[in-house]
């Protein structure tokens, strides 16, 4: 591999790999909330926000990091109170007691209005500030914490709206991964140039570990190791990792204050890239430079499928991630290449078609699910068995199985998403 395309996808993966508090959705917000009132440079008294379908629904039902609270509502509230536009993801890490109530008290006054925009990016954030006659505007846009336009009092401080790329065009423009780029550069990259991957370990392993010392969300890691899991599942490498898994995501969606490792915009996928690899390679004893080339195919596969799918979709972000992790997975088991592909393709020809139904405590039951299926997907490629070519949407080439289930996610599933967003807004 030349040097110019090592060091784009060491940026790409520095880019993309990132610590995160919070659902990123609502943290996003958040951000936007924190940039307009640092602007405004006072605290606002009406803070009006619009935002996409997409991000509407995945901020509605997510516990929000030290407050206790569900909602986007609380996390607009503090994000113009404590929120510091430089911590990005981390936004909210000064909370406290106090700005909880001060943002309480906000919500009580009806300072904070919450709509929908319509025809923008998936991914679109604008909140204006308001106080004293004075108004301050910030908008987020394409990725979380991409600041597309700021302005005070009509002053326009930035805006970068006329530039932003369509789909097609923002794809030109980006490196182009693929499974074969992926593959060869965590095999053959120097580890101390991609020994950095071994932060998402420590970081993610540690929520995991925090949230077994907790009550969070449904406990769904603490189901799989608790009594009927030890009865009924066992104990195995399998369920160690399907309960470090759960255990984090369940801490991360019920608002513990307990930064992860996020990919691609989303803290669940940088979890689901993770925990299965880090759990496995624990059992089999495996050294640190299989731990940490597992986790850097992981990790790549999960922004190579996003280039095509998208931040946000009506597809569940644990199909991609947990096909990473059986990338992973399989090569810890000493799959070859070929058997690698075979995961992939056993991943794409099961789980495909998961919904997104919102960030929310439930999430952890659908991030086991597809870790189970990154073990099954494995375990059935090392014996050679593969979802062939002529069984659904899956295709000889493995690039184009790939682009076969981004497609689905990002196009086909446009319907869907709409509908998932009605039935969530129009609840009795």
């Amino acid at each position: 591999m030349d040097e110019i395309t090592k060091k784009q996808i060491l940026c790409l993966i520095h880019q993309e790999v990132i610590p995160a508090i919070g659902c990123t959705e609502p943290i996003a917000v958040a951000l936007a909330a924190a940039r307009a009132a640092e602007l405004l440079g006072e605290k606002p008294d009406k803070i009006t926000v619009l935002l996409s379908a997409n991000i509407l629904k995945n901020a509605m039902g997510v516990g929000i990091p030290g407050t206790g609270m569900v909602g986007l509502p609380i996390a607009i509230a503090l994000g113009t109170l404590i929120g510091k536009s430089a911590y990005e993801l981390e936004v909210l890490r000064d909370v406290t007691p106090e700005a909880l109530e001060a943002g309480k008290a906000m919500i009580a006054a009806g300072q904070i209005q919450i709509g929908l925009k319509e025809q923008v990016d998936k991914l679109y954030i604008e909140v204006v500030c308001q106080a004293k006659g004075h108004e301050a505007t910030a908008i987020i846009a394409r990725e979380h914490t991409h600041f597309v336009y700021e302005a005070k009092d009509g002053q326009v401080l930035l805006d970068e709206r006329a530039s932003l790329k369509t789909g097609k065009e923002a794809e030109d423009e980006e490196l182009k991964l693929s499974f074969d780029l992926v593959y060869e550069f965590a095999m053959t990259t120097p580890l101390d140039e991609i020994r950095f991957i071994l932060d998402t370990a420590k970081l993610n392993e540690h929520a995991a570990k925090e949230s077994v010392k907790g009550t969070f969300g449904h406990e769904v890691g603490k189901t799989i190791s608790g009594p009927y899991g030890h009865k009924y599942l066992g104990d195995s490498p399998y369920t160690h990792m399907l309960m470090l898994t759960a255990a984090a995501c369940d801490a991360r969606m019920d608002g513990a204050m307990i930064p992860v490792m996020s990919n691609s915009g989303s803290g669940n996928q940088g979890i689901a890239a993770t925990l299965p690899v880090v759990s496995f390679a624990q059992d089999i004893h495996a050294s640190e430079e299989q731990l940490i080339r597992a986790l850097m195919l992981s990790h790549l596969m999960v922004i190579y499928v996003k280039q095509s799918l998208g931040r946000l979709s009506a597809l569940c972000g644990c199909v991609v991630a947990a096909t990473g992790a059986s990338c992973g997975i399989t090569w810890l088991m000493s799959g070859s290449k070929t058997q690698i592909t075979y995961a992939i393709k056993n991943m794409i020809g099961n789980i495909t078609g998961m919904i997104c139904d919102g960030a929310k405590p439930s999430c952890a039951m659908k991030v086991a699910s597809g870790v189970s299926t990154a073990m099954l997907s494995a375990m059935m490629a090392m014996e050679n068995k593969v979802v062939t070519s002529v069984e659904g949407i899956i295709d000889e080439d493995v690039d184009q199985s790939i682009y076969n289930l981004t497609s689905i996610g990002s196009k086909g599933m446009e319907t869907t998403d709409k509908v998932v967003l009605d039935i969530m807004t129009h609840k009795k």
